[in-house]
C-alpha cells in the first residue's frame, strides 16, 4: 500500500461539478493499494500517517502529529501510485489491486485511521473520476510504503 500524504490547510474532492468533501488543516492522503496488500498494511500504514510528527510546533519545527493538532484526513483512491513506469513510455497499472479488493482494503484503511483518534476522516469516490484541490501547507509532501513499514 502506498500514500502520498500533504499536509494543507484546505482540500476538497469534487465529482460530476458536486464538491463532495473537504476538510481545513490536516492531511490529503493519496492512497494506492497494490495487487497483495492485506487488512496489516492499512494497520501500520494508517498508524504511521495519524502519528507522523509533521505539523509545526510553536518553534516552527515538525513536532506534532496529525493527532497532536486535531486535525482532518482527506483520504482519496489512486490507483495509479501503483504505476509501473520501468519500461517503455506508458506506464502500467497491473500491480494495483483488483478493484472489490482495492475498495476493502481503502474502506478499511479509513476506518483504521478514525479509529487512531482522527475524528475527521472525509473520502473520495472510490473508481470516480474525481477532481483534487488542496492548498499544500508547507509545502510539505511525503511517500510511504507499507512495505517498508513491516521489515
Amino acid at each position: 500500500m502506498k500514500a502520498v500524504i500533504q499536509r494543507v490547510t484546505r482540500a476538497s474532492v469534487t465529482v460530476d461539478g458536486e464538491r463532495i468533501s473537504a476538510i481545513g488543516n490536516g492531511l490529503l492522503i493519496l492512497l494506492g493499494v497494490a495487487e497483495g496488500d492485506t487488512r496489516r498494511d492499512a494497520e501500520v500504514l494508517a498508524d504511521k500517517i495519524a502519528n507522523l510528527r509533521i505539523f509545526s510546533d510553536s518553534d516552527d519545527k515538525m513536532n506534532l502529529s496529525l493527532l497532536t493538532v486535531e486535525g482532518a484526513a482527506l483520504v482519496v483512491s489512486q490507483f495509479t501510485l501503483c504505476a509501473d513506469c520501468r519500461k517503455g513510455r506508458r506506464p502500467d497499472f497491473f500491480g494495483a489491486a483488483k478493484p472489490d479488493i482495492a475498495d476493502e482494503l481503502y474502506e478499511y484503511f479509513c476506518e483504521r485511521i478514525k479509529n487512531t483518534g482522527v475524528n475527521d476522516v472525509q473520502k473520495g469516490v472510490f473508481g470516480a473520476d474525481m477532481k483534487v484541490e488542496l492548498l499544500n501547507d508547507g509545502p510539505v509532501t511525503i511517500l510511504i510504503d507499507s512495505g517498508d513499514l513491516k521489515k
